[in-house]
């Protein structure tokens, strides 16, 4: 499809104003500039890299190519399609807020990177790359946590697992829907390499991209295991909680994202070093404020059941200040509720409400909501005088607030 004719579906606008109509003057046939629907703008290309996906994997090569081994990679079961390819492309497509491409695309912009035309919109194929990074991210989590449910709808592995019961198959479902939902992650993964590496090739040579690329991955992966293994041996450092926060979320969210953007605009050091700054403080920031939405968020919002961080056992810095808090007041027995309730699958929504209220009366809450506000302002001080266009400061300067004090 030509670049000139690709059109975008409605979305939410993530970070930036509406973009004003379209004035009646001879320019007004030409796509719009990207800032303006960068959301929207993520979801077409990614519903494109989907149909080509699927479409590849329902060609079949001539029976001579295939007698000769040519073309033998697209012939894939269809129910590998209905199983696995399609299960992956309605999780990735349904919902979310494409935070991790929008950050991408800001920090393309940052480091100089057009609005339109054919580099810009390479550069947010590859910034959709991410999504696909989120998916498996978010898929293998929730086999990892046992969670049922994601953006108010059931996991893909829990979703896999009611199929299986539904059609007496043989063997356990439970553990069929957790393997089905890992390969679908790890599609994902692959499949995020390929969409990358073909918009890499549109944008020419841009091998800087791949550094922040690979270590966003490792990063990932580390941070997971480090919350892991927080929840098993049962961690009770704030450090350590950030820790996590940092690799787990902040990196792959903010941090990396605002790397790989500036990196496809061949963006300098100097300006790197200020994005990764600002994408430190506002990435933690918003993992802290998703731990705080956990415990006192609307379900009906936020899609998960209130107290769910606490039912898995998370190790959050809310949970690690409460448990640190109780000890300095020398309270042993608010501690060992928290530490008690903490990893409790059997966890009530009541339950729940008392050790919210608990780590209130703690101040947890209150330190919680502190470290954000000051998070939000270092990472603010990093770009603060960083050299950028105007449009790229005002977006990332309101998505820092947004991170901050989001809904949702």
């Amino acid at each position: 499809m030509a670049e000139s004719a690709r059109t975008y579906p409605p979305a939410a606008r993530v970070g930036v104003p509406e973009a004003p109509p379209a004035q009646d003057d001879p320019a007004r046939c030409a796509p719009a500039p990207l800032d303006g629907d960068i959301a929207g703008a993520v979801a077409a290309f990614l519903g494109e890299f989907f149909a080509d996906r699927r479409a590849a994997v329902e060609e079949r090569p001539p029976d001579d190519a295939a007698d000769a081994g040519g073309g033998l990679d697209t012939v894939l079961d269809a129910e590998f399609q209905s199983e696995v390819v399609a299960r992956l492309a309605e999780f990735t497509l349904s919902g979310g807020k494409r935070i991790r491409p929008v950050f991408a695309w800001w920090g393309w912009r940052a480091a100089g990177g057009t609005a339109d035309g054919p580099a810009a919109h390479a550069a947010l194929r590859a910034a959709s790359a991410l999504e696909l990074v989120h998916a498996c991210a978010l898929i293998q989590d929730d086999v990892m946590d046992g969670s049922v449910l994601r953006r108010g709808r059931a996991a893909l592995h829990a979703a896999v697992a009611e199929q299986h019961r539904r059609s007496r198959w043989s063997g356990g479902s439970g553990r069929y829907g957790e393997s089905v939902a890992v390969l679908a992650g790890d599609l994902a993964l692959v499949w995020a390499d390929d969409m990358l590496d073909e918009a890499l090739e549109e944008l020419g040579a841009r091998g800087g991209a791949r550094v922040p690329w690979r270590r966003m991955r490792t990063e990932l992966i580390a941070g997971q295991f480090l919350d892991l293994r927080a929840q098993a041996g049962r961690q009770e450092s704030p450090d350590a909680a950030l820790r996590v926060d940092r690799l787990k979320t902040a990196a792959y969210s903010v941090e990396r994202p605002l790397h790989l953007g500036a990196a496809l605009a061949g963006a300098g050091g100097g300006l790197v070093a200020a994005l990764r700054g600002y994408g430190a403080g506002i990435g933690t920031a918003f993992q802290l404020r998703d731990d705080l939405l956990g415990l006192y968020g609307d379900p009906a919002v936020t899609g998960k059941p209130v107290g769910e961080d606490l039912r898995e056992g998370k190790r959050t810095l809310l949970l690690a200040l409460g448990v640190e808090r109780a000890l300095a007041r020398g309270d042993a027995e608010s501690a060992a509720a928290l530490r008690d309730g903490a990893g409790e699958p059997e966890l009530t929504a009541a339950d729940a409400a008392r050790l919210a209220a608990l780590l209130e009366a703690l101040g947890a809450r209150a330190a919680v909501e502190e470290r954000i506000a000051r998070l939000v302002d270092e990472g603010l001080a990093h770009i603060r005088g960083a050299p950028m266009p105007g449009e790229a400061r005002r977006a990332l300067e309101t998505m820092a607030v947004q991170a901050g004090t989001r809904i949702r």
